[in-house]
């Protein structure tokens, strides 16, 4: 690359280093906004200092970079304290007069999400003049557009530094004061009726072409959603930069085939760009893809094509100007690393490749390999999951999103024109359903993605590996000299690698069961900050809870042979006990859950009725049988008015027999109810072993494990969670009661059988202080 081409590449490093400061310590805002004025009056100083010598364009470029970045920061230090004041309402009922700033989503929670640009904010009734920018989240409607005024009242929760909304508001009041009109209400009404034929069509694929088209995810399912991601493939989920590109690009060859000069060309696509941003909303890829191809089309009609990387560090720089909180969030930074990867890497990378197979496809497969070496990184700083399959999966789905958007604009476009309209949805879905597919597909594959624990450290990682790869798929000649010899370091780094991750494939794979010893019949697995334990008994299988995600537990159930689950018990709601849910769903017999409080509660039950389970609410007294053992459910009460949903209602059932060795699983019941269930006469120790409740917080009653007097004691909790699970006060209860202490966090997945009439543990991993893995802890009573 040439070096004029970096030139500015020091300007966006700058600026998005002064904007990470000022967001996230907003009190430095305005020393950091004087000292860059004093930078850039020294700059000007030496640079009119040499006005009659030779023009230096690197105190230009000082210059520059100074004025930009004090110009942030003192952008930055005027915006914080309205936010100031309005983050005095946390945890208080507040009225909000606002104008929709975003497209809305479906979150986690069922809620509809969207920011809110707020004219007014206060108690309800006393609401006074403040702009700042709020997150709403209401009940699922349909008319909550950009553009459109509403008034909102609900519950404030403050936000972190670093986060664009000075507030968050959970609502079920959202009144529409004025819908969304002129430009964005004919946009809405587009997207409207484009969404409604989207829908009339069958899944996979009718969800997520709104998604691809006109930027609409409201359709998009939480379990395609999980899919797209897992397998590499969420870019497309939503309208991104590349359909920005689609879209000048297609203006421009149409103008050009219509005979249009640069400059008509250039106007053209710049015109098609503004009225797609308009139609999709501005989100931030959207918006920084804008801004990219906008500069890139001036470049051109001023006769000077862009130098790739300098047209970025321009957009970058003008968007974190408008928006610095942009620079802390983890999507910006992944569509500008995604973007200088394509610029910089994508073309060596296939002249690389090149060597091996034909240009076409060395080309498809430097495209998304680009991308994901270098956005790799920052995704293992804050995601806990890396795509394997990702790059495989692009060459297979990425192909079908041009002809998606393309053709669901032209539908868009022909909405006057009804019989027309639906041909072009028609075509457009293929494509899309196409994609949905290949996502689903991909995504169930016992390979699809790496389980890592996210940080600097998985990031030093993965950037190793991401350079290593690197160099080995460069020809020789592109790399520079002084890095030659480590191009030989870099071939051994790939070789190992490969080796290693073929050993995991295939033990995750074909041998997943191979390293797990036979005879367990308790498994806790290491699902993370939450509980997913397996009960086995003559080939009849009980899930108690589903941990916090999908992938952990389906790693697990794979290395334990699990196909399909007789009993799957949802001891509560929270999402560290259902959130995996997605991992079994079709493949349960019976569901026995606690009570359910909320929407979403009684949703994730629908879907399981539908994937073809029984649904049971448990209440103390019920029993049945698991193979040769049986089992019990001792809490909650039926109807108890004194412990309404949520921990202090678990279920808590006991499993015994058919060499299942007596357990009790505690769910997440507090000391309170512990003692109630103490002293309610249901307990039948000793309990050889006992699920530890609520993973180890300290609210425990110490009388009860007492009584319970377990040989083994399962702690399932995250490694360095934040809440200290398992509290030390809660270790030395159990270790008072004669329990040998087995923690997921420290050890693993835990397994716990009886051999010769003594319980055995196997650990996958060994702590000094703890047993040993095979070691025997005591009577299965």
């Amino acid at each position: 690359m040439r070096r004029r081409e970096l030139r500015l590449v020091p300007l966006v490093v700058t600026v998005w280093s002064a904007a990470l400061l000022c967001v996230l310590a907003p009190a430095v805002a305005w020393g950091c906004a004087a000292a860059c004025a004093a930078l850039s009056g020294v700059a000007l100083w030496v640079l009119l200092g040499r006005r009659r010598a030779r023009p230096d364009g690197r105190g230009a470029l000082a210059l520059l970079l100074f004025a930009t970045a004090g110009s942030m920061a003192a952008g930055v230090a005027l915006a914080q304290p309205p936010r100031d004041s309005v983050a005095l309402h946390d945890g208080r009922v507040v009225e909000v007069l606002a104008e929709v700033s975003s497209s809305s989503s479906v979150g986690k929670d069922g809620r509809l999400w969207f920011d809110v640009q707020t004219t007014h904010a206060g108690p309800p009734g006393r609401a006074t003049p403040v702009s700042v920018s709020m997150r709403v989240g209401v009940e699922p409607d349909d008319g909550f557009d950009l553009g459109a005024q509403l008034r909102v009242v609900g519950e404030a929760e403050a936000t972190d530094a670093g986060e664009r909304a000075a507030l968050i508001i959970f609502t079920n009041r959202a009144e529409i004061l004025r819908p969304a009109s002129g430009a964005f209400g004919v946009a809405a009404r587009v997207r409207h009726d484009f969404v409604e034929r989207s829908l009339r069509l069958p899944e996979p694929g009718a969800g997520l072409l709104p998604g691809l088209a006109v930027g609409d995810t409201r359709a998009v399912t939480p379990e395609l959603n999980d899919d797209m991601r897992t397998s590499g493939l969420s870019h497309l989920t939503a309208v991104s930069g590349a359909n920005c590109a689609i879209v000048v690009g297609a203006a421009f060859w149409v103008t050009a085939l219509c005979g249009g000069g640069r400059t008509l060309r250039v106007v053209l696509s710049l015109t098609a760009l503004a009225s797609f941003v308009v139609l999709v909303t501005p989100e931030p890829s959207v918006v920084r893809a804008g801004v990219m191809a906008a500069v890139a089309m001036l470049a051109v009609m001023l006769g000077r094509p862009s130098a790739g990387i300098g047209v970025l560090s321009l957009s970058v720089t003008a968007i974190l100007l408008a928006d610095p909180w942009l620079a802390a969030t983890p999507g910006f930074a992944l569509s500008a690393a995604a973007s200088a990867a394509l610029v910089v890497l994508a073309r060596p990378l296939a002249a690389g490749l090149g060597r091996w197979m034909p240009e076409a496809l060395a080309l498809a497969i430097a495209v998304p390999l680009s991308a994901q070496l270098v956005c790799g990184p920052i995704i293992a700083l804050f995601a806990e999951q890396q795509s394997i399959i990702g790059i495989a999966a692009n060459l297979l789905a990425a192909p079908a999103a041009p002809l998606a958007t393309v053709i669901g604009l032209l539908a868009c476009l022909a909405a006057p024109i009804p019989v027309l309209a639906d041909l072009l949805v028609a075509s457009a879905w293929l494509p899309s359903a196409w994609i949905a597919s290949t996502a689903g597909t991909t995504a169930q594959l016992p390979v699809a993605q790496l389980l890592v624990v996210p940080g600097i450290g998985s990031a030093l990682l993965v950037a190793v590996l991401s350079g290593a790869l690197a160099l080995v798929a460069l020809r020789p000649s592109q790399i520079p000299a002084r890095l030659r010899i480590a191009r030989v370091g870099a071939a051994g780094v790939v070789i190992i690698s490969v080796s290693l991750g073929g050993a995991h494939l295939i033990l995750a794979g074909p041998l997943a069961t191979a390293t797990t010893p036979a005879g367990w019949a308790i498994a806790a697995c290491d699902v993370g900050q939450g509980d997913a334990l397996v009960v086995r008994s003559k080939g009849s299988i009980a899930l108690i809870d589903t941990g916090p995600e999908p992938a952990p537990l389906e790693k697990c159930l794979r290395s334990l042979g699990v196909d399909r689950v007789d009993l799957l018990v949802l001891t509560h709601f929270d999402l560290d006990h259902v959130g995996g849910v997605k991992a079994v769903m079709g493949r349960v017999d019976t569901v026995m859950h606690g009570p359910a409080a909320e929407p979403e509660d009684e949703r994730m039950l629908a879907d399981l009725t539908a994937a073809g389970a029984a649904l049971v609410e448990a209440s103390a007294g019920m029993r049945g049988d698991l193979g040769a053992a049986s089992w019990r459910v001792l809490w909650p009460r039926m109807n108890s008015a004194a412990f309404p949903a949520g921990n202090d209602a678990s279920v808590v059932i006991d499993i015994g027999g058919g060499e299942v060795p007596r357990s009790v699983f505690l769910g997440d019941l507090s000391a309170l109810p512990q003692r109630m269930l103490l002293g309610s006469g249901a307990l039948r120790g000793p309990y050889p072993v006992v699920k530890v409740a609520h993973h180890g917080s300290a609210d425990q009653d110490a009388g009860l494990y007492e009584v319970l007097a377990p040989s083994a004691a399962l702690f399932s909790a995250g490694a360095d969670n934040d809440y200290g699970h398992p509290r030390q006060e809660t270790l030395d209860v159990l270790a008072a009661a004669g329990a040998h202490v087995l923690r997921t966090d420290t050890q693993g997945l835990i397994l716990v059988g009886v051999r010769d009439g003594r319980l055995e543990v196997w650990t996958e991993r060994a702590v000094d202080e703890e047993p040993a893995s095979g070691s025997g802890v005591g009577d299965p009573g």
